[in-house]
């Protein structure tokens, strides 16, 4: 049986993927895949999502150049999210940090602090808009 056929989508065809820095563990983003996106993905060992907000699917780096080359993928036991540990090139995020969550919480939960230098500026990566 095809793995693609033990995974459970939601009801808009899109399972929640989780990527990971292989070598160290570290969670550098969330995104959406449907079933194009996952094969592309298979395909060319680079991560290609689906965009909700602009309704098309897209590789992770094709306009900022931080690609991510995929080193394992897998699926967890109720095979509703894809983890998939790659090796990234620059910032996984669009603003330019190496991971998006580089914002933690306070222990009171009022206020938050950002944790890790910002690799790049979004204008950087992307030009003026």
């Amino acid at each position: 049986m095809n793995f693609l056929d033990q995974l459970k989508w939601n009801a808009d065809g899109l399972i929640p993927a989780i990527v990971q820095e292989h070598r160290t563990g570290r969670v550098l983003m969330m995104a959406w895949m449907n079933k194009a996106s996952l094969e592309k993905t298979m395909e060319t060992r680079r991560t290609w999502f689906w965009s909700r907000s602009r309704n098309k699917y897209w590789m992770k780096g094709e306009s900022s150049g931080h690609v991510q080359v995929v080193r394992d993928l897998a699926f967890d036991c109720d095979g509703d999210t894809l983890l998939i540990q790659v090796e990234q090139t620059g910032a996984a995020c669009h603003e330019g940090y190496q991971s998006c969550f580089f914002r933690s919480i306070g222990d009171t939960g009022e206020g938050w602090h950002v944790t890790e230098p910002q690799l790049e500026t979004p204008e950087a990566i992307y030009g003026r808009k």
